[in-house]
């Protein structure tokens, strides 16, 4: 099941953080920040596990006007590649619209081949890269995909 997270969600999401993201990994701060709204146009997604109200996976999104912002999605190591991720983008997808955005973007490591893949079969295409951008001084990959109805008819 995907919800909107709520604060008492922050430590899984810190944890979820961690696993996915390492050094890159957002402050516990800044998570607790975002779910209490204090980040202006954050959304917090959470799948919970259906046996259990277990947290597995979360995503997080910069929504404004037209163009909408994957910030994060991260699924825990076990349950990857288990449709979680895919169900987050597709709620994220739905609450961009929802603000009438008309495209969301977002970036990936250059040397992350699996979520490029995953992204490309979601449509998703390459539309600049950031050199040197994350710590350690990989490249992002800036990927962008269309919200538009008719794109999604298609």
């Amino acid at each position: 099941m995907i919800r909107t997270a709520e604060a008492g969600d922050g430590p899984a999401i810190a944890a979820l953080e961690q696993e996915a993201f390492g050094s890159d990994a957002w402050s516990d701060a800044l998570v607790s920040e975002g779910l209490a709204g204090k980040v202006p146009g954050a959304l917090y997604l959470v799948a919970e596990d259906d046996a259990s109200p277990a947290v597995v996976g979360y995503a997080a999104a910069s929504l404004f006007a037209d163009v909408a912002e994957l910030q994060r999605i991260a699924v825990a190591t076990g349950l990857r590649r288990t449709g979680i991720a895919s169900a987050l983008l597709t709620r994220v997808e739905a609450e961009a619209r929802l603000r009438y955005s008309e495209q969301l973007l977002l970036e990936v490591r250059e040397n992350n081949p699996a979520a490029l893949a995953f992204y490309a079969r979601r449509g998703f295409t390459e539309v600049d890269r950031r050199p040197r951008y994350y710590a350690d001084g990989t490249t992002a990959i800036v990927l962008a995909r269309r919200l538009t109805d008719e794109e999604d008819e298609a």
